[in-house]
């Protein structure tokens, strides 16, 4: 991702405190964030999402691209140095490597998404036989009463 970075050194850099607020979930910006250093984290509804030091990741491309408010918050967890591309619909028609990789990272993440849906999905029909074997020794552990009735 670092290379993303070249596409950026021409842009403003912004700077942010650990524990501000880099983009608030909620609010419609239109600007993306690259990472140059520092640690984030993304929140959505009160729930941490990820932590992300990778220089070069980029923040606020689903609202930019959806042309909706932000879904998730995103907070500097230190001292952390990024990119601003305040008209981000602008920059990306005009540097259409920049797009290609924006497009190759979202298709990753829908790649790990749908492949944890999909787990979740035959856990929960009962297919995923190593994840029903977990909630098993589970109840067992809970409940060993329970577990000798239903003959596990």
């Amino acid at each position: 991702m670092a290379e993303i970075l070249d596409y950026c050194s021409d842009l403003n850099e912004v700077r942010f405190k650990s524990g501000q607020n880099m983009l608030p979930e909620g609010e419609r910006l239109g600007k993306l964030l690259v990472l140059i250093e520092g640690q984030v984290e993304v929140i959505r509804e009160r729930t941490q999402v990820t932590l992300v030091d990778e220089p070069g990741s980029i923040f606020g491309e689903m609202a930019v691209l959806l042309d909706m408010p932000h879904s998730a918050t995103v907070k500097a967890l230190s001292e952390v140095r990024a990119y601003e591309i305040p008209d981000a619909l602008t920059f990306l028609e005009s540097q259409p490597e920049m797009s290609l990789h924006l497009a190759t990272m979202l298709a990753r993440r829908l790649y790990y998404t749908t492949s944890y849906l999909v787990d979740l999905q035959q856990q929960s029909a009962g297919k995923r036989q190593d994840l029903d074997l977990v909630d098993q020794i589970l109840s067992a552990l809970v409940d060993p009463a329970e577990a000798g009735k239903s003959g596990k």
